[in-house]
């Protein structure tokens, strides 16, 4: 399986846990960075983001991908049709959701020095920035698109 990341790049608990979700090992990764100039036509810049895996016709329809897609909304849809095309179906997409209670950082959250936890101001905004891949992935028999949690 080629695991195509459009993203920010995946930790290794992450490839080990898209692995087994997807139920095969990923044999290899290919990071796209995914930076668009928004003052530019978005089209082009989306097909030179494809263009970038560096596959062939025929891999684009015969290869096993899974697609970490772009964070900025509209990348990402536009992304997901220029695939379309290529490959002829939509394709898996690597879904990564929080983990909860999960921090990024240490830090404190405002000017008093305690921890996020007892601020209100923190907790109104509380949001984790760890995440955990879920993955809809190959099912058996060369079905696409089985859904995984």
């Amino acid at each position: 399986m080629l695991l195509l990341n459009f993203s920010h790049p995946l930790t290794p608990d992450q490839l080990a846990e898209v692995a087994r979700l997807a139920g095969q090992p990923s044999a290899r990764v290919v990071d796209i960075p995914s930076q668009l100039d928004l003052q530019q036509p978005l089209a082009p810049q989306v097909v030179a983001l494809a263009d970038a895996a560096g596959l062939t016709p025929q891999q684009w329809q015969i290869e096993p991908l899974l697609i970490n897609l772009p964070s900025l909304n509209y990348s990402a849809a536009a992304l997901l049709a220029e695939l379309h095309g290529r490959m002829g179906y939509f394709p898996p997409v690597l879904r990564l959701r929080p983990v909860k209670d999960a921090w990024a950082t240490s830090r404190p959250c405002c000017a008093c020095g305690r921890s996020r936890t007892h601020c209100r101001r923190a907790s109104s905004r509380r949001r984790s920035s760890t995440y955990k891949p879920s993955a809809t992935r190959l099912a058996a028999g060369g079905q696409r698109g089985a859904r995984q949690n």
